[in-house]
């Protein structure tokens, strides 16, 4: 098991919290999502550059008016620009391969010793999609293949997140879900 700070994505969450006077709802996705919130996860996904998070429409709009949250990310930034690692993507839920449910099922992120941070990640399987957004990316495929092992994931349960996923507006996004669909189904258990 990795220690706390060992990782990048631990020491942005950690500076982050720092920097808060009050409790902010996170959800962590990507490769931080990995590392944070599954046991065994290899060394290099600690190394991630970034932290991205989901945000709910109740996140959005209290986020929107979160003018020392901000402060707090940019002070982050501004902390760790010469290691070259940041707070990057909140993007609204909308625009990440989900299920309808993914809110109801998130899973608290427990391994930081934070103060303000309420810190989340979705559930496996909705994990499992938003690295299917860039289609067969070898590195998302890798992270893919390591939550469907380590959680055991069958392809009955994929099939079933697949039907009740969010619509994929955008073509492009839609290709690439097209792409990842047969790699992520082969990396599960019949």
């Amino acid at each position: 098991m990795m220690s706390v700070g060992s990782g990048n994505p631990d020491r942005l969450l950690l500076a982050l919290d720092e920097h808060l006077d009050h409790p902010v709802r996170l959800v962590i996705y990507g490769r931080s999502a990995v590392w944070l919130g599954f046991d065994g996860a290899a060394a290099a996904v600690g190394r991630t550059r970034n932290v991205d998070g989901i945000l709910s429409d109740a996140d959005v709009g209290a986020l929107n008016d979160d003018l020392q949250f901000w402060d707090a990310r940019d002070a982050v930034h501004e902390r760790f620009k010469d290691d070259g690692l940041y707070i990057t993507h909140l993007f609204p839920a909308s625009g990440v391969f989900l299920r309808q449910c993914w809110l109801e099922q998130i899973v608290p992120v427990t391994r930081l010793p934070l103060r303000h941070l309420k810190l989340f990640r979705p559930a496996t399987l909705d994990l499992v999609l938003t690295k299917m957004m860039r289609g067969n990316d070898p590195q998302d495929m890798a992270d893919g293949k390591f939550m469907i092992e380590h959680d055991r994931i069958t392809k009955a349960q994929l099939n079933e997140a697949f039907a009740l996923m969010n619509p994929i507006e955008l073509v492009e996004l839609r290709d690439s879900f097209k792409r990842a669909q047969p790699i992520v189904l082969g990396f599960a258990s019949d």
